[in-house]
């Protein structure tokens, strides 16, 4: 099955590794395409008058500033849409636009992520501190808070290695993050999984009810591989299987280290070298309270390390 991919792109070092973290993961692998997207603010009319307005008649509208910035966004296009065939993206997998966004460029993005029903949206992350993140917000911050129904890749740096960090908990949404895992890596021959489990203090061991998943993954399916003792790291491993990720390249791991599991599967990542941390989160409804989820925490503390965050 295809799978599509939307990346947002600026022309920064941001979207330069991510690019190169595409072609490190995807190389030679027909079954995926890219649609590489670039948004130049329209700021100079009011909402309303940009919904109407078709983009030849809103490019007579800006600023020469602005249409500077959209011709260097196209020069840049071509040199990523280069860039990744370099890596081994073939042409035709490679899909392309730089327009002027009519709306602000966080709603222009979500609302084409969600409009092109895409499997994933890709984002680079800005190297700003910690702190400023927190008070200012970023672009993926930003979007990770507005955009649920979409699975978010965000990458944090340059990301080198092909591993991937999965922590497990029993939950619907870490199965689910298995299961776009799943579907991403089918037939993939350079990935490998390793399924974590952190007993840390703030950690809790799961009771799973195979009867909470039934409307997911059927009766029988959960009744075979949600009764047994193993099912924390069983379940995750047979979804994988399923999709079609070979049983030989799917590790386990489990630590009592730490007192809080966010800490750990960072900890983890960098002792281990993992490229990639794939986590489930709870719907927008929940209320996280002061410490929010520990999928906020991996994300707002994690560096050098790619996050995808499904659900």
């Amino acid at each position: 099955m295809l799978k599509k991919i939307l990346v947002a792109v600026d022309g920064s070092p941001y979207s330069t590794h991510s690019l190169r973290y595409l072609g490190q993961l995807f190389q030679n692998l027909p079954d995926i395409h890219f649609h590489l997207l670039s948004l130049v603010p329209a700021s100079s009319l009011g909402s309303a008058a940009r919904d109407w307005l078709s983009e030849a008649e809103l490019l007579n509208t800006v600023s020469p500033a602005t249409r500077n910035l959209l011709v260097a966004q196209k020069k840049y296009m071509l040199q990523a849409t280069d860039t990744l065939k370099r890596l081994g993206i073939a042409e035709e997998q490679i899909h392309t636009s730089v327009r002027l966004s009519q709306r602000t460029v966080l709603q222009e993005i979500i609302h084409e992520a969600r409009q092109g029903k895409y499997d994933a949206l890709l984002i680079g992350r800005r190297g700003i501190g910690k702190l400023e993140e927190i008070i200012m917000g970023s672009v993926s911050a930003t979007i990770l808070e507005k955009c649920h129904d979409v699975p978010l890749w965000i990458i944090d740096g340059q990301v080198d290695s092909r591993r991937f960090l999965v922590p497990v908990d029993g939950t619907s949404h870490s199965l689910k993050a298995i299961d776009h895992l799943a579907f991403i890596l089918a037939g993939n021959p350079f990935a490998e999984v390793t399924l974590f489990y952190s007993k840390a203090l703030l950690g809790s061991r799961p009771a799973i009810e195979p009867k909470d998943f039934y409307s997911t993954w059927g009766e029988a399916w959960c009744e075979e591989h949600l009764r047994r003792e193993d099912s924390l790291f069983h379940a995750p491993k047979q979804i994988l299987i399923d999709g079609g990720f070979p049983a030989e390249r799917i590790f386990r791991l489990e630590t009592s280290m730490g007192i809080d599991p966010s800490r750990q599967i960072l900890r983890q990542a960098l002792i281990d070298d993992f490229g990639t941390i794939v986590m489930g989160r709870r719907g927008e409804e929940v209320n996280k309270g002061i410490f929010r989820g520990v999928s906020d925490r991996v994300l707002l503390m994690a560096e050098k390390v790619a996050i995808w965050i499904v659900g």
